[in-house]
């Protein structure tokens, strides 16, 4: 059983900057490949950022690239995503998700089987 909390998120404006968490309930946290999810209001969740097991490699939506930053603290069973530069379109909930097969690059909603119960980022102008 995966279970996943997701913390850091909250109400900042335009340009700054969030932290947010995922502290993950697994016994072998370093075998997992962990990304970040996304979904606005009245939009379909989207791939933001993934990284593979063991801090291998990692992979951002164009949407993300530069400003946002994916890693892992295997010691702590915990993903980041460091997020800067913050835009009004980055406003929505945020999800923390897991699988063991396959590598970082899969954006696909569906093939991520582990599902945090998300965390709301909020960008004002």
């Amino acid at each position: 059983q995966v279970q996943l909390l997701e913390s850091g998120g909250g109400l900042v404006q335009a340009g700054g900057s969030l932290r947010l968490s995922c502290a993950a309930s697994v016994r072998t946290f370093s075998i997992y490949t962990l990304a970040w999810f996304r979904q606005a209001p009245g939009k379909q969740r989207e791939f933001a950022a993934a990284i593979q097991y063991a801090a291998g490699s990692t992979y951002y939506a164009d949407s993300v690239k530069g400003r946002f930053t994916i890693s892992r603290d295997n010691a702590k069973n915990t993903v980041y995503l460091q997020m800067n530069s913050l835009k009004p379109e980055d406003t929505a909930q945020y999800y923390c998700a897991a699988k063991i097969t396959g590598g970082s690059a899969e954006t696909r909603v569906t093939m991520w089987p582990h599902w945090g119960q998300g965390t709301q980022v909020t960008v004002s102008s």
